[in-house]
């Protein structure tokens, strides 16, 4: 076997995850970079809003994709690049989740894959403040310029997996898992004339048809995720959902938020345990992930622009305890 896969980024223009707006994809041969492509796209019809978080992140403007084809008429293209690859990307379930969600609401069938999630492999493979992109292709020794460029990011996912694959001496994404003793992920293709939707998508529908109607604006669930007043307040820690996916970032995972987020820690508290992890209000030996709001990024971590929770964390990290720091924008990808 070699070293052969595609690596895979998608930037979405809103909060949905079936709202690509691009993609980037980086093919590798051998463990070398042999081809990339890029894609501007038109979200699918009804989900082509974009927010101005999303495009504070990315810089694509709804001018940007204005003559671009939609999803539905461009995947063709990116799905012949990545061939029978497996798809290779820093939070994979967010990259999945895009194909998946674009295409039901695409009313278009998705192929299988299978993957590997770059944030699940570094997290055992380097022992970092953040497993956040810029931070584990550092590590990797891979330089990424300009993050949130879709090919950029996709190169830089690219580097990282060709490394944990030289740490563990082997020839194949497949062969990393064997290495690790992990089963390597897959996701089932789907056919709109026989399979249900996914929930992400479900809900997006709800809200779509909610704004339609008219009924959106000004519901107490704006107002919560608006409200500055509501942020702060910690809400209970649900019970996390033993049935989740083992594979996501989060699962198994003890996460606890600090900061203002935009969405309110209750909601982002039932977001988590949705997928397997167990929230806690404050940090402890037992915590592993710290989620900060207030407009955080990972460079931060460097600055020490950070809560009191964030510097009981640092404190942590450098008595040898595993803490990974995610930014608010960082869990919302995730949870997708």
């Amino acid at each position: 076997m070699a070293l052969d896969f595609t690596a895979i980024d998608f930037e979405t223009a809103n909060g949905f995850r079936g709202s690509p707006c691009s993609v980037g994809l980086t093919k590798v041969r051998d463990g070398r970079i042999v081809d990339e492509g890029y894609w501007l796209m038109r979200p699918p019809e009804g989900h082509d809003h974009f927010d101005s978080r999303n495009i504070t992140i990315h810089g694509i403007t709804p001018d940007d994709v204005a003559s671009s084809p939609r999803f539905k008429d461009v995947f063709g293209e990116v799905a012949a690049f990545i061939g029978d690859d497996a798809l290779v990307a820093h939070n994979a379930a967010f990259d999945m989740g895009v194909i998946r969600s674009a295409s039901e609401v695409s009313g278009m069938p998705a192929r299988a894959y299978d993957y590997a999630c770059t944030v699940v492999l570094s997290r055992k493979n380097y022992s970092l403040p953040s497993y956040s992109l810029p931070f584990v292709a550092e590590a990797a020794g891979v330089p990424l310029l300009n993050h949130h460029d879709a090919t950029e990011d996709a190169r830089a996912c690219a580097g990282i997996m060709v490394d944990i694959a030289a740490k563990h001496g082997v020839d194949s994404v497949r062969g990393v898992f064997d290495a690790m003793k992990l089963a390597m992920p897959h996701v089932d293709a789907y056919d709109p004339a026989v399979d249900g939707m996914s929930k992400a998508t479900r809900s997006a529908l709800e809200k779509l048809a909610e704004m339609q109607a008219g009924i959106a604006a000004g519901t107490a669930r704006s107002s919560a995720r608006g409200g500055r007043g509501s942020w702060s307040t910690e809400g209970p820690n649900p019970v996390p959902n033993a049935q989740a996916d083992a594979a996501h970032p989060l699962f198994g995972q003890t996460v606890v938020f600090t900061g203002d987020l935009s969405l309110g820690r209750p909601a982002a508290k039932e977001m988590a345990a949705v997928h397997g992890a167990q929230c806690a209000s404050s940090v402890t030996l037992k915590t592993t992930v710290l989620v900060v709001g207030s407009g955080f990024t990972a460079s931060d971590l460097r600055s020490g622009r950070l809560t009191s929770k964030a510097q009981r964390v640092l404190e942590l990290q450098r008595r040898g305890q595993g803490i990974e720091v995610l930014s608010e924008g960082e869990f919302l990808q995730m949870v997708g």
